[in-house]
């Protein structure tokens, strides 16, 4: 199951383990159960703390395999083979459950051992999906620290019987006894936050009592972190707040153009950007949401806890999200067909009907994408032609399952209150309507900027983006803006670091013309 270069890996992981390991499979007599016993042979092999034994529980879903720590029940169990993406997250399993610290604060690991219930988490997930492991290592920790906590990652490509049943078309989706908890990325902290709810007002009084920031950086993606590292380079108190460290990155599959780098996925960099920030003393206040700048000789910005943070220069760096197309039904079936990650729930679509709105990169790189799962794709363009790359058009017209319509602007999204059922749609050379049967739409219409927040209080574009000068000032002073949230054109990883860069020195440069004369004036 395992190639000679992740064994190789995985035995030097194992050394690590210093409790033995007991792992239970249940198995029945599927090409499935066949392929998770040759993983659990592989890595029972690996190392002499783990041991493997099967059983074919009735009440147990088969194939899974729980993982223990020998004499006790630890409440973590994959329901599917864990690799792809959750190939990490069976490694992670494997080193908590077998005695390795796991990399969190001290007051997190109490926190959740301190959370009180009854917890049964069942994670809908796809191996293609970027986003769910975070979900499946963040509640198998938690499983693994807090005897009241069981958590289950169920392949939803292996259990499609429950995927039908329970109407899931979007991942990651998790179930809390019995009832929906979530759907989309979580990290460890806002799982924490939804379960602890005296959480968010503790927190909201420490921040409150934090001092005066030299810079404060609101937004943790790639010109957010690239920010907080000039900053904090330059010896001046920094800070960052952000609702989710790594941002629209974490959302992003495959990274190609990043200079230096040949090819990464986002959550690898996002990864890779925390842990630079974090080498600095830079204070990260992460699931933290902005809801007002409070302009001032001392700037206030003010979170949705009710705290208010201060500093002397604040550079905004909330960066933008997927834009709707704002038809009858989409919110309503939100996640319930329509959806915005092609890479993370395609595999819920096998074999079914889809549609793509959107003719630039994105939207035919996914009707590419989802060619190969489903069994046909309807690409629709508002304009008169496709947008994306050549080599991309034409890849796409090879393809004998997918249909291109231009012209056409989508009118409604409709369903049976349950899930999709189709869209309908304008030709805008004839005027005609057309409806499209289907059961799946994926959204790929670019970025809108994350400034609602902001309105009346900086300029804005009329598309709302921040205006900003060719220094990243914005109109307001000792305000800064940096990355996919401002007038910048083109929308890229690498000119957000930029941006983000410019912005910190830009702040630094406000910081000493405007506290020069007052120490001028103290000096005399």
């Amino acid at each position: 199951m395992l190639d000679a270069n992740l064994k190789t890996q995985l035995k030097a992981y194992l050394e690590k383990v210093t409790h033995q390991i007991e792992i239970t499979a249940n198995l029945d007599g599927s090409d499935a159960s066949q392929e998770m016993q040759g993983l659990l042979n592989d890595i029972a092999e690996l190392s002499d703390k783990i041991t493997l034994k099967e059983t074919s529980e009735a009440d147990v879903r088969a194939p899974s395999f729980a993982l223990n720590r020998a004499g006790s029940n630890m409440g973590i169990r994959f329901a599917g083979i864990p690799m792809g993406h959750e190939f990490t997250s069976l490694v992670l399993a494997l080193l908590q459950v077998g005695g390795h610290p796991p990399k969190v604060s001290a007051d997190v690991i109490e926190q959740i051992k301190n959370i009180q219930g009854q917890f049964n988490f069942e994670t809908y997930i796809s191996l293609s999906c970027q986003n769910c492991p975070d979900v499946v290592q963040a509640l198998n920790l938690m499983a693994m620290l807090n005897p009241n906590i069981r958590h289950v990652m169920i392949d939803g490509a292996l259990y499609q019987d429950e995927v039908e049943k329970r109407q899931i078309m979007a991942v990651p989706t998790v179930y809390l006894n019995g009832e929906v908890f979530g759907q989309g990325r979580m990290d460890l902290e806002q799982i924490i936050a939804k379960l602890d709810t005296g959480a968010a007002a503790r927190e909201a009084e420490k921040l409150a009592q934090k001092g005066v920031f030299d810079v404060l950086v609101v937004g943790g993606g790639p010109a957010g972190a690239a920010a907080a590292i000039y900053a904090a380079r330059k010896g001046i108190n920094t800070g960052v707040v952000a609702e989710r460290f790594g941002g629209q990155v974490l959302d992003t599959m495959a990274i190609e153009n990043f200079i230096s780098v040949k090819e990464t996925e986002g959550p690898k960099l996002a990864a890779a950007l925390e842990q630079h920030v974090k080498e600095y003393d830079v204070d990260i206040m992460n699931v933290q949401r902005a809801e007002k700048l409070i302009p001032g000789n001392t700037i206030g910005v003010q979170l949705a806890s009710g705290a208010t943070l201060q500093a002397k220069t604040v550079i905004l760096a909330t960066g933008a999200r997927w834009r709707s197309m704002n038809v009858p039904g989409e919110q309503e079936y939100r996640n319930k067909g329509v959806t915005y990650c092609p890479h993370c729930d395609g595999p819920l679509f096998k074999g079914k009907r889809v549609a793509v709105i959107g003719g630039g990169n994105s939207g035919v790189e996914a009707a590419i994408d989802l060619a190969g799962i489903v069994s046909h794709v309807t690409l629709l363009e508002f304009g008169s032609q496709l947008r994306a790359d050549a080599v991309l058009q034409r890849k796409l017209h090879s393809l004998p399952n997918v249909t291109v319509l231009t012209d056409a602007q989508t009118t409604e999204v409709t369903g049976d209150t349950t899930k999709v059922n189709g869209l309908n749609y304008t030709d805008r050379k004839t005027g005609q309507s057309h409806r499209i049967e289907l059961e799946g739409i994926f959204v790929q219409i670019g970025l809108l900027p994350n400034t609602e927040w902001l309105k009346g209080t900086v300029e804005l574009s009329k598309t709302g983006e921040i205006v900003v000068d060719t220094h990243g000032r914005t109109s307001v002073p000792g305000v800064f803006a940096a990355g996919d949230v401002t007038t910048v054109p083109y929308k890229q990883i690498v000119i957000a670091m930029g941006e983000g860069s410019k912005a910190a020195l830009s702040a630094f440069d406000h910081l000493i013309r405007t506290s020069a004369p007052a120490e001028e004036k103290a000096a005399a």
